[in-house]
Protein backbone atom coordinates (compact mmCIF):
# COMPACT_ATOMS: atom_id res chain seq x y z
CA UNK A 1 0.00 0.00 0.00
CA UNK A 2 1.60 3.47 -0.98
CA UNK A 3 0.00 6.78 0.26
CA UNK A 4 1.19 9.66 -2.78
CA UNK A 5 1.47 13.07 -3.26
CA UNK A 6 2.72 15.07 -6.04
CA UNK A 7 4.63 18.27 -4.77
CA UNK A 8 5.79 21.82 -6.21
CA UNK A 9 9.22 22.81 -5.79
CA UNK A 10 9.22 26.53 -5.74
CA UNK A 11 12.07 28.76 -5.36
CA UNK A 12 12.29 29.57 -1.58
CA UNK A 13 11.72 33.30 -0.34
CA UNK A 14 15.67 34.58 0.12
CA UNK A 15 17.28 32.13 -1.72
CA UNK A 16 18.27 31.77 -5.04
CA UNK A 17 16.96 29.22 -7.60
CA UNK A 18 20.45 27.19 -7.53
CA UNK A 19 20.33 27.31 -3.43
CA UNK A 20 16.92 26.22 -3.68
CA UNK A 21 17.01 23.30 -5.68
CA UNK A 22 20.14 21.95 -4.00
CA UNK A 23 19.02 22.22 -0.62
CA UNK A 24 15.97 20.37 -2.01
CA UNK A 25 17.76 17.28 -3.80
CA UNK A 26 20.88 17.49 -0.71
CA UNK A 27 17.65 16.75 2.06
CA UNK A 28 16.10 13.52 -0.39
CA UNK A 29 19.88 12.04 -0.57
CA UNK A 30 20.92 12.27 2.71
CA UNK A 31 23.00 9.54 3.43
CA UNK A 32 21.73 8.99 6.62
CA UNK A 33 18.06 8.47 5.53
CA UNK A 34 19.35 6.42 2.35
CA UNK A 35 21.80 4.08 4.26
CA UNK A 36 24.83 5.85 2.75
CA UNK A 37 22.96 6.70 -0.31
CA UNK A 38 22.57 2.96 -1.25
CA UNK A 39 19.03 3.34 -1.92
CA UNK A 40 18.97 5.83 -4.63
CA UNK A 41 18.31 5.13 -8.29
CA UNK A 42 18.43 7.99 -11.35
CA UNK A 43 17.01 8.02 -15.03
CA UNK A 44 19.05 9.95 -17.54
CA UNK A 45 20.94 12.22 -14.73
CA UNK A 46 23.67 11.69 -12.22
CA UNK A 47 21.85 11.84 -8.77
CA UNK A 48 25.04 13.12 -7.37
CA UNK A 49 24.71 16.10 -9.13
CA UNK A 50 21.05 16.07 -10.57
CA UNK A 51 20.60 19.99 -9.17
CA UNK A 52 23.06 21.14 -11.93
CA UNK A 53 21.88 19.05 -14.46
CA UNK A 54 18.08 20.42 -13.97
CA UNK A 55 19.80 23.77 -13.95
CA UNK A 56 21.25 23.55 -17.31
CA UNK A 57 18.45 22.14 -18.55
CA UNK A 58 16.72 25.07 -17.53
CA UNK A 59 19.01 27.46 -18.93
CA UNK A 60 19.01 25.50 -22.13
CA UNK A 61 14.90 25.83 -22.36
CA UNK A 62 15.49 29.24 -21.96
CA UNK A 63 17.77 29.60 -24.98
CA UNK A 64 14.82 28.27 -27.02
CA UNK A 65 11.70 30.06 -25.14
CA UNK A 66 13.97 33.68 -24.09
CA UNK A 67 10.99 32.97 -20.87
CA UNK A 68 10.36 30.52 -17.99
CA UNK A 69 6.87 31.08 -17.06
CA UNK A 70 6.42 30.42 -12.83
CA UNK A 71 8.89 30.21 -10.57
CA UNK A 72 8.42 26.22 -10.63
CA UNK A 73 11.68 24.42 -10.09
CA UNK A 74 11.02 20.61 -10.01
CA UNK A 75 8.89 18.44 -9.06
CA UNK A 76 8.65 15.46 -6.29
CA UNK A 77 6.34 12.79 -5.54
CA UNK A 78 6.60 11.48 -1.93
CA UNK A 79 5.59 7.81 -1.64
CA UNK A 80 4.93 6.18 1.75
CA UNK A 81 4.59 2.12 2.22
CA UNK A 82 2.66 0.75 4.55
CA UNK A 83 4.94 -0.77 8.15
CA UNK A 84 6.77 -3.80 7.18
CA UNK A 85 5.44 -4.54 4.34
CA UNK A 86 7.85 -3.56 1.79
CA UNK A 87 12.03 -3.94 1.51
CA UNK A 88 14.21 -0.45 0.52
CA UNK A 89 15.42 -2.31 -2.30
CA UNK A 90 11.89 -3.12 -3.88
CA UNK A 91 10.70 -0.02 -2.55
CA UNK A 92 13.02 1.96 -4.37
CA UNK A 93 11.88 -0.22 -7.61
CA UNK A 94 8.56 0.77 -6.69
CA UNK A 95 9.72 4.26 -7.11
CA UNK A 96 11.22 4.18 -9.96
CA UNK A 97 8.37 2.35 -11.98
CA UNK A 98 6.23 4.74 -10.86
CA UNK A 99 7.84 7.73 -12.08
CA UNK A 100 9.38 6.28 -15.14
CA UNK A 101 4.73 6.02 -15.80
CA UNK A 102 4.17 8.88 -14.67
CA UNK A 103 6.38 11.16 -16.58
CA UNK A 104 6.25 8.57 -19.40
CA UNK A 105 10.26 8.74 -19.89
CA UNK A 106 10.08 12.49 -20.88
CA UNK A 107 11.68 13.90 -17.93
CA UNK A 108 14.88 12.85 -15.54
CA UNK A 109 14.56 12.16 -11.86
CA UNK A 110 16.08 10.15 -9.39
CA UNK A 111 14.30 8.16 -6.44
CA UNK A 112 15.98 8.27 -3.06
CA UNK A 113 14.37 6.01 -0.70
CA UNK A 114 14.23 6.93 3.20
CA UNK A 115 14.48 4.31 5.76
CA UNK A 116 14.86 6.11 9.01
CA UNK A 117 11.05 5.93 10.15
CA UNK A 118 9.06 3.47 10.40
CA UNK A 119 7.22 3.67 7.31
CA UNK A 120 9.63 3.55 4.38
CA UNK A 121 9.35 6.55 1.67
CA UNK A 122 10.43 7.52 -1.66
CA UNK A 123 11.67 11.52 -2.61
CA UNK A 124 10.82 11.65 -5.94
CA UNK A 125 12.69 14.67 -7.66
CA UNK A 126 12.00 15.35 -11.68
CA UNK A 127 12.84 17.86 -13.74
CA UNK A 128 10.54 20.57 -14.56
CA UNK A 129 11.81 20.94 -18.23
CA UNK A 130 11.65 17.33 -20.15
CA UNK A 131 14.83 15.83 -21.77
CA UNK A 132 14.97 17.95 -25.26
CA UNK A 133 14.76 21.36 -23.36
CA UNK A 134 11.68 21.74 -25.57
CA UNK A 135 9.13 21.42 -22.88
CA UNK A 136 7.77 21.76 -19.08
CA UNK A 137 5.61 19.26 -16.76
CA UNK A 138 2.19 20.97 -16.55
CA UNK A 139 0.26 20.30 -12.95
CA UNK A 140 -2.89 19.62 -14.78
CA UNK A 141 -5.78 19.16 -12.97
CA UNK A 142 -6.75 16.02 -10.97
CA UNK A 143 -2.69 15.28 -11.34
CA UNK A 144 -2.66 13.99 -7.81
CA UNK A 145 -5.80 11.13 -8.34
CA UNK A 146 -3.86 10.26 -12.09
CA UNK A 147 -0.21 9.65 -9.76
CA UNK A 148 -2.46 7.72 -7.42
CA UNK A 149 -3.60 5.16 -10.01
CA UNK A 150 -0.38 5.18 -11.47
CA UNK A 151 1.12 4.53 -8.53
CA UNK A 152 -1.59 1.97 -7.14
CA UNK A 153 -1.19 -0.28 -10.41
CA UNK A 154 2.63 -0.35 -9.82
CA UNK A 155 2.03 -1.78 -6.11
CA UNK A 156 -0.56 -4.40 -7.00
CA UNK A 157 1.84 -5.59 -9.92
CA UNK A 158 4.23 -6.06 -7.14
CA UNK A 159 1.94 -7.65 -4.88
CA UNK A 160 1.80 -5.19 -2.20
CA UNK A 161 -1.99 -3.88 -1.36
CA UNK A 162 -3.47 -0.54 -2.40
CA UNK A 163 -5.49 2.00 -0.14
CA UNK A 164 -9.46 0.98 -0.64
CA UNK A 165 -11.92 3.64 -1.41
CA UNK A 166 -14.25 5.32 1.15
CA UNK A 167 -16.70 7.55 1.08
CA UNK A 168 -16.27 10.83 3.02
CA UNK A 169 -19.07 9.60 5.55
CA UNK A 170 -16.84 6.74 6.24
CA UNK A 171 -13.60 8.55 6.52
CA UNK A 172 -12.17 8.95 9.73
CA UNK A 173 -10.54 13.09 10.70
CA UNK A 174 -7.05 12.73 12.50
CA UNK A 175 -7.41 14.81 15.41
CA UNK A 176 -4.00 14.58 17.30
CA UNK A 177 -0.24 14.58 15.28
CA UNK A 178 2.55 12.88 16.73
CA UNK A 179 5.37 14.92 17.59
CA UNK A 180 8.15 14.81 14.35
CA UNK A 181 10.95 14.57 16.97
CA UNK A 182 12.65 11.62 18.02
CA UNK A 183 13.99 10.50 21.29
CA UNK A 184 17.47 10.86 20.38
CA UNK A 185 16.82 14.89 19.09
CA UNK A 186 15.16 15.77 22.33
CA UNK A 187 18.26 14.22 24.83
CA UNK A 188 20.92 15.76 22.79
CA UNK A 189 18.94 19.46 22.99
CA UNK A 190 18.49 18.41 26.79
CA UNK A 191 22.05 17.74 26.95
CA UNK A 192 23.37 20.72 25.47
CA UNK A 193 21.16 22.93 27.67
CA UNK A 194 22.28 21.79 30.73
CA UNK A 195 26.29 22.15 29.49
CA UNK A 196 25.77 25.11 28.65
CA UNK A 197 24.38 26.02 32.07
CA UNK A 198 28.13 24.71 33.40
CA UNK A 199 27.34 21.90 35.30
CA UNK A 200 29.88 21.58 38.38
CA UNK A 201 30.83 17.65 37.75
CA UNK A 202 29.43 14.76 35.69
CA UNK A 203 27.76 13.74 39.23
CA UNK A 204 25.65 16.86 38.84
CA UNK A 205 25.19 17.06 35.02
CA UNK A 206 23.36 13.52 36.28
CA UNK A 207 21.46 14.86 38.37
CA UNK A 208 20.27 18.05 36.55
CA UNK A 209 19.12 15.50 33.77
CA UNK A 210 16.98 13.45 36.85
CA UNK A 211 15.57 16.65 37.70
CA UNK A 212 14.21 16.64 33.86
CA UNK A 213 12.20 13.72 34.96
CA UNK A 214 14.76 11.50 33.31
CA UNK A 215 15.97 8.13 34.96
CA UNK A 216 19.52 7.31 34.91
CA UNK A 217 21.23 4.14 34.29
CA UNK A 218 24.85 4.46 35.73
CA UNK A 219 27.81 1.40 34.57
CA UNK A 220 29.97 0.37 32.06
CA UNK A 221 27.71 2.53 29.38
CA UNK A 222 25.87 5.59 30.84
CA UNK A 223 21.83 5.20 29.63
CA UNK A 224 18.68 7.07 30.16
CA UNK A 225 15.21 6.48 29.42
CA UNK A 226 12.81 9.94 29.58
CA UNK A 227 9.13 9.91 29.82
CA UNK A 228 7.38 7.55 27.01
CA UNK A 229 10.34 6.15 26.56
CA UNK A 230 10.62 2.08 26.12
CA UNK A 231 13.78 1.75 26.13
CA UNK A 232 17.05 3.35 27.59
CA UNK A 233 19.44 5.07 25.76
CA UNK A 234 22.96 4.74 25.97
CA UNK A 235 25.05 8.39 25.80
CA UNK A 236 27.66 6.53 23.52
CA UNK A 237 24.52 6.24 20.88
CA UNK A 238 23.88 9.56 20.62
CA UNK A 239 27.22 10.10 18.44
CA UNK A 240 30.68 11.11 19.56
CA UNK A 241 30.01 14.66 20.75
CA UNK A 242 27.85 13.33 23.46
CA UNK A 243 29.70 10.38 24.54
CA UNK A 244 30.68 9.89 28.28
CA UNK A 245 33.88 10.91 27.72
CA UNK A 246 33.17 13.69 25.51
CA UNK A 247 31.04 15.00 28.25
CA UNK A 248 33.49 14.63 31.03
CA UNK A 249 35.93 15.85 29.12
CA UNK A 250 33.74 19.52 28.75
CA UNK A 251 32.67 19.78 32.22
CA UNK A 252 36.44 19.39 32.99
CA UNK A 253 37.32 22.44 30.71
CA UNK A 254 39.45 20.24 28.45
CA UNK A 255 37.18 21.32 25.50
CA UNK A 256 38.78 25.00 24.90
CA UNK A 257 34.82 26.02 24.72
CA UNK A 258 31.39 24.57 24.13
CA UNK A 259 28.63 24.71 21.34
CA UNK A 260 26.21 22.61 19.93
CA UNK A 261 27.80 20.46 17.76
CA UNK A 262 26.32 19.76 14.28
CA UNK A 263 26.10 16.75 12.42
CA UNK A 264 29.11 16.65 9.52
CA UNK A 265 28.41 16.01 5.58
CA UNK A 266 29.93 13.54 4.38
CA UNK A 267 30.81 14.71 0.52
CA UNK A 268 31.80 12.52 -2.21
CA UNK A 269 35.60 13.18 -2.86
CA UNK A 270 35.19 11.98 -6.72
CA UNK A 271 32.62 11.12 -9.08
CA UNK A 272 32.53 9.53 -12.41
CA UNK A 273 33.67 11.25 -15.40
CA UNK A 274 30.95 12.87 -17.76
CA UNK A 275 30.52 11.55 -21.52
CA UNK A 276 31.61 14.88 -23.60
CA UNK A 277 30.74 13.31 -26.84
CA UNK A 278 27.59 11.98 -25.90
CA UNK A 279 26.25 15.48 -24.53
CA UNK A 280 27.16 17.05 -27.46
CA UNK A 281 24.94 14.26 -29.32
CA UNK A 282 22.24 14.90 -27.58
CA UNK A 283 22.45 18.64 -28.47
CA UNK A 284 22.22 19.38 -24.69
CA UNK A 285 24.33 22.91 -25.86
CA UNK A 286 27.51 25.34 -25.96
CA UNK A 287 26.86 26.31 -22.19
CA UNK A 288 26.54 22.73 -20.84
CA UNK A 289 29.50 21.38 -22.89
CA UNK A 290 32.08 23.87 -20.83
CA UNK A 291 30.10 22.97 -17.77
CA UNK A 292 31.02 19.44 -18.22
CA UNK A 293 34.13 19.81 -19.61
CA UNK A 294 35.32 22.12 -16.18
CA UNK A 295 33.38 19.30 -14.08
CA UNK A 296 35.78 16.59 -15.90
CA UNK A 297 38.75 18.44 -15.16
CA UNK A 298 37.98 18.68 -11.11
CA UNK A 299 37.33 14.84 -11.49
CA UNK A 300 40.59 14.05 -12.94
CA UNK A 301 42.48 16.11 -9.97
CA UNK A 302 40.18 14.45 -7.20
CA UNK A 303 40.89 11.26 -8.50
CA UNK A 304 45.04 11.86 -8.59
CA UNK A 305 44.49 13.35 -5.26
CA UNK A 306 43.06 9.87 -4.42
CA UNK A 307 45.63 7.29 -5.59
CA UNK A 308 48.47 9.73 -4.32
CA UNK A 309 46.94 9.44 -1.09
CA UNK A 310 46.46 5.42 -0.79
CA UNK A 311 49.68 5.15 -2.28
CA UNK A 312 48.39 3.67 -5.84
CA UNK A 313 51.27 4.45 -8.22
CA UNK A 314 49.95 2.28 -11.45
CA UNK A 315 47.48 1.17 -13.40
CA UNK A 316 47.98 -2.75 -11.92
CA UNK A 317 47.73 -1.67 -8.49
CA UNK A 318 44.79 0.07 -8.95
CA UNK A 319 42.95 -2.73 -11.13
CA UNK A 320 43.98 -5.10 -8.46
CA UNK A 321 42.69 -2.79 -5.27
CA UNK A 322 39.20 -2.23 -7.42
CA UNK A 323 38.85 -6.08 -7.94
CA UNK A 324 39.51 -6.55 -4.23
CA UNK A 325 37.44 -4.36 -2.85
CA UNK A 326 34.70 -5.57 -5.55
CA UNK A 327 34.92 -9.33 -4.17
CA UNK A 328 34.94 -8.41 -0.30
CA UNK A 329 31.94 -5.88 -0.99
CA UNK A 330 30.46 -8.75 -2.56
CA UNK A 331 31.34 -11.63 0.11
CA UNK A 332 29.91 -9.34 2.92
CA UNK A 333 27.08 -8.58 1.26
CA UNK A 334 26.16 -12.35 1.03
CA UNK A 335 26.79 -12.77 4.29
CA UNK A 336 24.27 -9.72 5.17
CA UNK A 337 21.50 -11.53 3.06
CA UNK A 338 21.87 -14.83 4.16
CA UNK A 339 22.00 -13.47 7.62
CA UNK A 340 18.76 -11.44 6.31
CA UNK A 341 16.93 -14.60 4.86
CA UNK A 342 17.80 -17.02 7.68
CA UNK A 343 15.87 -14.15 10.56
CA UNK A 344 13.06 -13.41 8.36
CA UNK A 345 12.52 -17.92 8.52
CA UNK A 346 12.71 -18.00 12.27
CA UNK A 347 10.44 -14.61 12.33
CA UNK A 348 7.71 -16.53 10.25
CA UNK A 349 8.69 -19.84 12.46
CA UNK A 350 8.25 -18.15 15.80
CA UNK A 351 5.12 -16.54 14.23
CA UNK A 352 3.83 -20.38 13.37
CA UNK A 353 4.88 -21.39 16.89
CA UNK A 354 2.90 -18.85 18.69
CA UNK A 355 -0.33 -19.32 16.97
CA UNK A 356 -0.12 -23.28 17.07
CA UNK A 357 -0.15 -23.18 21.14
CA UNK A 358 -2.83 -20.24 21.18
CA UNK A 359 -5.26 -22.25 18.91
CA UNK A 360 -4.18 -25.68 20.20
CA UNK A 361 -7.60 -25.82 22.43
CA UNK A 362 -10.14 -24.42 19.69
CA UNK A 363 -8.91 -26.81 16.79
CA UNK A 364 -9.17 -30.40 19.36
CA UNK A 365 -12.55 -28.80 20.01
CA UNK A 366 -13.35 -28.35 16.42
CA UNK A 367 -12.23 -32.03 15.92
CA UNK A 368 -14.40 -33.34 18.82
CA UNK A 369 -17.18 -31.52 16.69
CA UNK A 370 -16.84 -33.45 13.08
CA UNK A 371 -15.05 -30.55 11.73
CA UNK A 372 -18.14 -28.93 11.70
CA UNK A 373 -18.68 -26.08 9.14
CA UNK A 374 -20.81 -24.36 11.84
CA UNK A 375 -18.23 -24.37 14.55
CA UNK A 376 -15.42 -23.37 11.65
CA UNK A 377 -17.32 -19.97 10.57
CA UNK A 378 -17.39 -19.31 14.40
CA UNK A 379 -13.92 -19.82 14.89
CA UNK A 380 -12.33 -19.42 11.14
CA UNK A 381 -9.18 -17.05 12.12
CA UNK A 382 -8.00 -19.73 14.93
CA UNK A 383 -8.75 -22.89 13.05
CA UNK A 384 -7.23 -21.18 9.99
CA UNK A 385 -3.95 -20.04 12.23
CA UNK A 386 -3.64 -23.53 13.10
CA UNK A 387 -3.63 -25.43 9.97
CA UNK A 388 -1.10 -22.63 8.44
CA UNK A 389 1.04 -23.79 11.23
CA UNK A 390 0.20 -27.31 11.02
CA UNK A 391 1.32 -27.21 7.01
CA UNK A 392 4.66 -25.25 8.01
CA UNK A 393 5.60 -27.46 10.52
CA UNK A 394 5.17 -30.39 8.29
CA UNK A 395 7.86 -29.53 6.05
CA UNK A 396 10.38 -29.55 8.61
CA UNK A 397 12.15 -32.59 9.84
CA UNK A 398 11.44 -31.53 13.67
CA UNK A 399 9.76 -28.31 15.38
CA UNK A 400 12.19 -26.64 17.10
CA UNK A 401 11.78 -25.27 20.39
CA UNK A 402 10.81 -21.65 20.73
CA UNK A 403 13.98 -20.47 23.21
CA UNK A 404 16.43 -22.07 20.55
CA UNK A 405 14.88 -19.77 18.04
CA UNK A 406 14.98 -17.09 20.01
CA UNK A 407 18.68 -17.59 20.78
CA UNK A 408 19.94 -17.74 17.37
CA UNK A 409 18.02 -15.01 16.02
CA UNK A 410 19.58 -12.78 18.75
CA UNK A 411 22.88 -14.43 17.29
CA UNK A 412 22.03 -13.29 13.78
CA UNK A 413 21.18 -10.17 14.92
CA UNK A 414 24.20 -9.39 16.86
CA UNK A 415 26.02 -11.09 13.95
CA UNK A 416 24.42 -8.44 11.08
CA UNK A 417 24.93 -5.37 12.98
CA UNK A 418 29.18 -6.23 13.33
CA UNK A 419 28.67 -6.88 9.70
CA UNK A 420 27.36 -3.54 8.94
CA UNK A 421 29.99 -1.48 9.88
CA UNK A 422 32.46 -3.37 7.59
CA UNK A 423 29.89 -3.37 5.25
CA UNK A 424 29.66 0.24 4.79
CA UNK A 425 33.50 0.87 4.58
CA UNK A 426 34.04 -2.03 2.38
CA UNK A 427 31.06 -0.30 -0.37
CA UNK A 428 32.68 3.16 0.12
CA UNK A 429 36.24 1.55 -0.95
CA UNK A 430 34.92 -0.32 -3.72
CA UNK A 431 32.78 2.77 -5.22
CA UNK A 432 36.34 4.60 -4.26
CA UNK A 433 38.58 2.33 -6.44
CA UNK A 434 35.43 0.99 -8.65
CA UNK A 435 35.20 4.69 -9.76
CA UNK A 436 38.94 5.94 -9.89
CA UNK A 437 39.41 2.84 -12.60
CA UNK A 438 36.47 3.51 -14.71
CA UNK A 439 37.64 7.58 -14.79
CA UNK A 440 41.53 6.29 -15.26
CA UNK A 441 40.13 3.98 -18.37
CA UNK A 442 38.31 6.92 -19.74
CA UNK A 443 41.10 8.93 -19.17
CA UNK A 444 43.57 6.50 -20.85
CA UNK A 445 41.07 5.69 -23.79
CA UNK A 446 40.69 9.39 -24.46
CA UNK A 447 44.55 9.48 -24.86
CA UNK A 448 44.49 6.57 -27.10
CA UNK A 449 42.31 7.96 -29.45
CA UNK A 450 44.07 11.82 -29.66
CA UNK A 451 47.28 9.52 -30.48
CA UNK A 452 45.26 7.82 -33.17
CA UNK A 453 44.16 11.23 -34.30
CA UNK A 454 47.85 12.75 -34.53
CA UNK A 455 48.83 10.17 -36.85
CA UNK A 456 46.00 10.20 -38.64
CA UNK A 457 46.18 13.48 -39.56
CA UNK A 458 50.31 12.92 -40.32
CA UNK A 459 49.37 10.63 -42.79
CA UNK A 460 47.42 12.58 -44.57
CA UNK A 461 49.70 15.38 -44.67
CA UNK A 462 52.65 13.19 -46.16
CA UNK A 463 50.34 12.09 -48.93
CA UNK A 464 49.45 16.16 -49.34
CA UNK A 465 53.56 16.58 -49.67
Amino acid sequence: MAATRLISMHQNKEKSIVQSLHDRTEYAMNGEKTEDGEFISSYECNAGIADQEFLSARSEYLRFHHSYTGDIIAYQIRQSFKPGEITPEEANRVGYETAMRFTKGKHAFFVATHTDRAHIHNHIIFNSVDLECRRKFRDFFFSGIALQRVSDLVCLEHGLSVIQKRKPSEREKRTTYPRKESYRSVIREKIDDILSEGPASFEDFLKRLEEEYYVIKRGKNTALRGRNQKRFIRLSSLGEDYSEDHIRKIIEGDEKSYSSPEIKKQEKSFDMLLDIQAIIAKGKGAGYERWAKVYNIKQVAKVLLFLQEHDCRDYETLAKRAEETSTRFSELSKEIKDAEARMAEIAILRTHIINYGKTKEVYAQYKQYGFSRKFFEAHREEITLHKAAKDAFSKLPAVPKLKDLNVEYSELLAKKKALYAEYRQAKQEMRDYQTAKYDIDRILNMSAEEEQQQKDNQKKRERVR
